[in-house]
């Protein structure tokens, strides 16, 4: 039997306010927010991964296939329907998952983080070098349907909105829920002592085979999501600094709530957007200094605020 805590009331409150402010934000924010609750499904997966005691530098992998499975879909199969599009990339994302967690769970610490990087990296490789794909360029992602239905601009982009909303939501209730069971205990315990787990007569190499499949899911919803909010993908997507931004993301939120990657992510846009618009010259170092001060005043993350003043008050 579930238990409902204070938690996932809260979770879903948020969710259900976001999906009713979509009929009045602008435009300009309703697409910030998309974006933002994107990236934040893949860094749920960055989370997940660190819970684990992994951190991965290249979680763009699955961001790229999500995306390009989308792209793929309508550009060469002709399936335009959003919801089969996302879960055909959660799937194919999963699947090369189900081959590459074969290796990466033999490993731990820097090397697991070097290693997702290189493959990350592999995969960019071969995109560029690909003609059929757009090579460098990429291509152009069909606008897509709803369950069937088909939207004009103002609507679709409501609609896409809502979607993304819900799966943000959706899927930080789910992964509430793991964090809580017995699976996510485990997958703490790996973080603490390996050895003990083992002790338990539990492996520590197949609990984080299924940590390293179920982020793989997140990252690819993520992709796809951002593949039909912009209506492009190219191999950029699976290059280093994509991964590196959601490993920021993941530091500047902490791990110690399935909140924080969203409301990261959405403070993370807001910054470089600004950033970018009042200093296109430097918003690198502006986000820099940002990461910089988490790091020194609060190495925990942003929830980190949360939880003090919940001592506070106690």
């Amino acid at each position: 039997m579930i238990h409902i805590d204070r938690s996932m009331v809260g979770l879903a409150a948020a969710t259900l306010i976001l999906a009713a402010a979509g009929g009045f934000v602008p435009d300009w924010l309703a697409f910030i927010l998309t974006l933002a609750l994107a990236k934040a499904l893949v860094v749920q997966g960055v989370v997940l991964q660190m819970r684990a005691g992994l951190v991965s530098f290249g979680q763009g992998l699955f961001f790229c296939v999500g995306g390009y499975a989308v792209g793929m879909g309508g550009h060469f199969f002709g399936i335009n329907d959003a919801p089969v599009l996302l879960l055909a990339g959660a799937l194919a994302a999963v699947a090369l998952a189900a081959v590459l967690g074969l290796l990466m769970t033999r490993y731990r610490d820097i090397f697991f983080a070097m290693l997702s990087l290189a493959l990350s990296m592999i995969l960019f490789g071969v995109l560029v070098k690909s003609s059929e794909l757009g090579s460098t360029d990429g291509f152009n992602v069909h606008p897509a349907t709803f369950f069937g239905l088909s939207f004009k601009t103002e609507a679709y982009k409501t609609a896409l909105y809502l979607l993304t909303v819900l799966l943000a939501g959706g899927g930080a209730l789910v992964l509430h829920l793991v964090h809580h069971s017995g699976l996510g205990r485990m997958w703490e315990a790996i973080r603490e002592n390996e050895i003990r787990v083992e002790y338990l007569g539990l492996s520590p190499r197949w609990l984080l085979y299924a940590n390293y499949l179920l982020a793989a899911a997140f990252a690819a919803l993520g992709g796809g999501l951002t593949a039909l909010a912009t209506g492009h993908i190219d191999p950029e997507m699976s290059f280093w600094t994509t991964s590196g931004e959601f490993v920021f993301i993941a530091l500047l939120g902490g791990t110690s709530h399935v909140a924080a990657p969203m409301v990261a992510a959405v403070l993370f846009a807001f910054v470089r957007t600004y950033a970018i618009e009042f200093t296109p010259h430097t918003w690198q170092m502006i986000l820099g200094f940002v990461l910089l001060g988490i790091i020194v005043f609060l190495p925990k993350g942003l929830w980190s605020l949360v939880r003090s003043e919940k001592r506070a008050k106690a």
